[in-house]
């Protein structure tokens, strides 16, 4: 692999090389753009997270075949007055309207002028001032239909009544979703170019050093949307927080990978004159690096395909296909690049042969002597203080309100809210229980059903709400008293399914029970979830470790990497929440969050080891260890820092994103890159080397 991957990079170094290399790029870039389809047409607001053979999924498939008025995307018309109680018959009128406006999309309107006063009454609040009215959209829309219908839908409401309308539920989430991404896609790449060029211009203070890596991370972001969009022709879903962390990722990774290359060519034009010499002997010893480090990101975006959960397994083909162009670009363009320009590049600092590599009196000069003279030290303060940071994981509160998640001035969310405000909990979204049999069910047990259900913990009430087969399928709403997205209701309802045979047998019936909807599916979400995390943690950790160990032809190096980029991911997780709660007031995380930092903190947090040790591994041959440590930390010091510093800034973009998972998870990946930059990197590693690795003669290392 090796040897292949030089004879690439040393025929870009060449000047016909770098020419046919940068012409490639173009042509085959501009081609993608005037022919391929791009990844915005393919995206959706959300991903089908559970399997078909989940127990909720089969429930609802079963509520959708025996009664097919269920069918449908849900959504939930909130309407308000301003003017006191709002009348039945005026509401009543309106929805019969809304029905014969024929609005595209509606495929049912509760007919509340047909029910009778006591049922109407159960659609309004207490005070009457606020009406909850279902609605079912057809099933199958697209999330731009289900935003059209829902405009229609209220430009009636405004033309025909002095109500206010707020649409929630699923199809009044998903337009509102698709306006939110719309704008903050835009917002997030102005963001992110932007940060990056203040940043590289700040470090460097070399306006090509900025351009070079921004035009190649451009060139790939433009390859990768138009292949993914090639891709999601063939039939991929790509979500919306999918695209908006791969882009991230995308220019993370390329500019990480190009200051990897630009430092260490930096240091051979300080040997060689001719340009492109200077390049060949560098990219000999960072090409293999570099392009490993891309490796072990797109295996660990690999090893999601071994998921259950759909957002998981909707990263792998998106990341997999960007980390494998990034790979490709690390080798060729960005080589190219730094070449076509040469020692231009780095002005007004050029280097010129002869020049000091690295300074005596630099912070990393100075960071590797403390290290390699106090490693016991070194290594006991910075673990810790891993260990006091990773201790707060167990204070970690999981927050599985989705709404919660949005903005506050969301209008599906404010609609969410003025239901939690002014009915009863457990009303916002009922668990559909559908009982199963072979036998007609008697009246008398159908009500003992009901009771024994209702008897369960937590179970406020339990309505029948409608039968079919002859009496041999029954519905059932059941509410909780406590918000169905809340910790408590989820538990209560796991273990009402885990007694549902005892539950049968008691009410002297026979057949079998079903639990469908909002808290059902969180039942499924949470055990899929956790068996995900389990897998995912292993299959990655033990992947990467064996990368390692071909990498560095060793087996105690993988483990200190390994072992220092766990205590790191767990460090960043505990301290990225503490201070979330400190200073941002988000004292809760989505289930979500700790699997996408796990694997991007670990496949990314690996590179700057690898950097690390294969300088060590470098210097080795000529020096001992102490000598070998304190050159690798001084000479990887200064890129890594700033390839860290760029990194966590990166992925702190994506607090500008509105949805709160983005941010806390942007924010954790920001906490643990940085951690990983100074303390890991810089600290704990080298010092762990020193401590266990032996002295050796140098003539042994020849």
């Amino acid at each position: 692999m090796k040897s292949f991957l030089q004879g690439i990079t040393d025929k870009v170094s060449t000047k016909k090389g770098m020419w046919i290399t940068l012409a490639a790029w173009l042509v085959i870039t501009m081609a993608l753009a005037l022919f391929a389809p791009g990844a915005k047409d393919y995206e959706v607001t959300s991903i089908d997270s559970l399997s078909a053979d989940a127990k909720s999924v089969i429930a609802q498939n079963k509520v959708d075949e025996y009664f097919k008025d269920s069918e449908g995307i849900p959504a939930i018309l909130v309407f308000q007055s301003d003017e006191g109680e709002i009348e039945l018959k005026k509401l009543a009128d309106l929805l019969d309207g809304l029905k014969d406006e024929g609005i595209d999309g509606v495929n049912e309107v509760i007919p509340l002028s047909t029910l009778p006063p006591q049922a109407a009454a159960g659609f309004f609040s207490a005070d009457k001032t606020t009406a909850a009215i279902p609605l079912n959209l057809m099933p199958g829309l697209e999330s731009k239909e289900i935003k059209e219908s829902k405009e229609q839908i209220e430009e009636y409401v405004k033309k025909s009544s002095d109500l206010t309308l707020y649409v929630t539920g699923p199809a009044g989430i998903a337009a509102d979703s698709l306006d939110l991404f719309s704008r903050a896609d835009v917002v997030l790449i102005l963001s992110t170019v932007g940060l990056i060029l203040i940043l590289l211009i700040v470090i460097y203070r070399s306006p090509l050093l900025a351009l070079i890596p921004l035009l190649a991370a451009a060139f790939v972001y433009e390859a990768v949307m138009q292949l993914l969009g090639l891709v999601g022709m063939a039939g991929l879903e790509i979500g919306n927080q999918t695209l908006s962390i791969m882009s991230i990722l995308l220019f993370a990774a390329v500019i990480d990978y190009s200051l990897f290359v630009f430092s260490r060519y930096q240091e051979e034009l300080k040997d060689h004159e001719d340009k492109f010499v200077a390049m060949k002997k560098a990219m000999r010893v960072t090409g293999m690096p570099v392009f490993f480090s891309g490796g072990t990101v797109l295996a660990a975006m690999l090893v999601l395909f071994f998921a259950e959960f759909g957002d998981y397994r909707n990263f792998a083909p998106t990341f997999a296909l960007a980390m494998g162009v990034i790979m490709l670009a690390s080798v060729t363009l960005v080589p190219a690049l730094f070449t076509l320009f040469g020692r231009k590049a780095f002005w007004p600092k050029t280097p010129r042969v002869g020049d000091e590599k690295v300074k005596d009196n630099s912070l990393w000069s100075k960071v590797g002597r403390f290290v390699t003279k106090k490693p016991g030290l070194s290594v006991v303060m910075v673990s810790l203080f891993l260990l006091l940071a990773a201790s707060n994981m167990f204070n970690l509160k999981y927050d599985f309100n989705t709404m919660n998640s949005f903005p506050e001035d969301m209008p599906s969310r404010q609609g969410y809210e003025i239901l939690e405000e002014k009915f009863e909990k457990g009303d916002l979204a009922p668990t559909t229980v559908l009982f199963e049999s072979k036998n007609v069910v008697t009246k008398e047990q159908q009500e003992t059903l009901a009771k024994e259900l209702e008897e369960q913990e937590l179970v406020s009430s339990v309505r029948l709400n409608g039968s079919a087969e002859d009496e041999k399928v029954l519905e059932y709403n059941l509410t909780f008293e406590e918000s169905p997205y809340s910790v408590q209701s989820i538990d209560a309802l796991e273990e009402i399914i885990g007694k549902a045979d005892r539950i049968v047998d008691n009410s002297l019936v026979e057949g079998n029970l079903y639990f469908a909807g909002e808290t059902a599916s969180l039942v499924d979400d949470r055990s899929v979830n956790n068996r995900d995390v389990i897998v995912i943690v292993i299959l990655e950790t033990v992947l990467i470790f064996a990368m390692l160990i071909v990498l560095t032809k060793s087996i105690k190096m993988p483990i200190y990497m390994m072992g220092t980029i766990l205590v790191s991911f767990l460090a960043a997780l505990g301290l990225g929440m503490f201070l979330s709660d400190l200073f941002f007031d988000i004292d809760t995380i989505s289930n979500r969050v700790p699997l996408y930092s796990f694997v991007f903190l670990v496949a990314l947090g690996i590179d700057y080891n690898i950097m690390l040790i294969s300088r060590f591994q470098e210097e080795r041959r000529e020096h001992g260890v102490k000598k070998a440590v304190e050159i690798a930390v001084a000479n990887t010091g200064g890129v890594i820092s700033s390839a860290g510093i760029i990194l966590a800034a990166t992925f702190a973009v994506l607090m500008t994103q509105p949805i709160q998972l983005l941010f806390v998870f942007g924010f954790i990946v920001a906490v643990g890159i940085l951690l990983d930059t100074f303390l890991i990197r810089g600290i704990l590693l080298p010092g762990l080397i020193v401590l266990f690795e032996k002295e050796k003669a140098v003539s042994e290392n020849k």
